[in-house]
């Protein structure tokens, strides 16, 4: 298991920084496959295909598409593009149990499960309320939506993230798999605690 690549699975409610630390992870481990499902989607959402059309009109009145989409897409990336010694960096899935479960399958199948952090970045869904809405200010230029749609825009989202999500990774958390960090630190402080994790006998 030593020699085995790892994996790092990130997961938490929208503005918890996944993003940012998936980042964060990359500069260290410069060899790993980075995956992020908004990405997958945005790039399906831009192709011209009937698809990629219908999940755009999706996405743009604030639904998330049907649930094997996701699994497809992450599926497909990890199968035609990550070596067998390399490592892998995710975030923004699974978001449904289903998904949660399929994961769980193929990483069995690829004989990574053992070697597979799940991180859970927490933060409270008043501090994410308020970095939703301040990078919704620092954006600048044209404002296409009223603040009340903005609101009610970051609420769905947390009703999505409440209602599907949590269940997903309670599915890791009563395997024990599941590693939760503090969010709301600061972004070094986060990603200080993720290598101890990784790495828990280093200052």
């Amino acid at each position: 298991m030593k020699n085995k690549p790892k994996n790092f699975i990130l997961m938490g409610p929208p503005a918890s920084g996944k993003g940012t630390q998936a980042e964060l992870l990359l500069k260290k481990f410069p060899s790993y496959f980075y995956i992020s499902t908004g990405k997958l989607f945005r790039k399906l959402s831009n192709s011209n295909t009937d698809t990629g059309q219908r999940v755009k009109n999706v996405v743009e009145s604030g639904g998330l598409p049907f649930d094997d989409l996701a699994t497809t897409l992450w599926m497909h990336e990890i199968a035609f593009n990550v070596k067998k010694n390399q490592g892998i960096v995710a975030d923004g899935f699974p978001r449904r149990i289903q998904e949660a479960k399929d994961l769980d399958e193929f990483l069995k199948f690829l004989e990574r499960k053992d070697n597979t952090y799940f991180f859970l970045i927490g933060i409270s869904e008043k501090e994410a309320f308020k970095r939703l809405a301040r990078g919704r200010l620092e954006k600048g230029g044209e404002r296409i939506k009223r603040a009340d749609d903005e609101i009610e825009d970051i609420k769905r989202r947390f009703k999505l993230y409440r209602q599907r999500t949590i269940p997903a990774m309670n599915y890791f958390k009563k395997q024990g798999f599941l590693i939760k960090i503090d969010g709301e630190q600061s972004i070094k402080k986060v990603f200080k605690d993720i290598l101890k994790a990784i790495h828990p006998h280093t200052k």
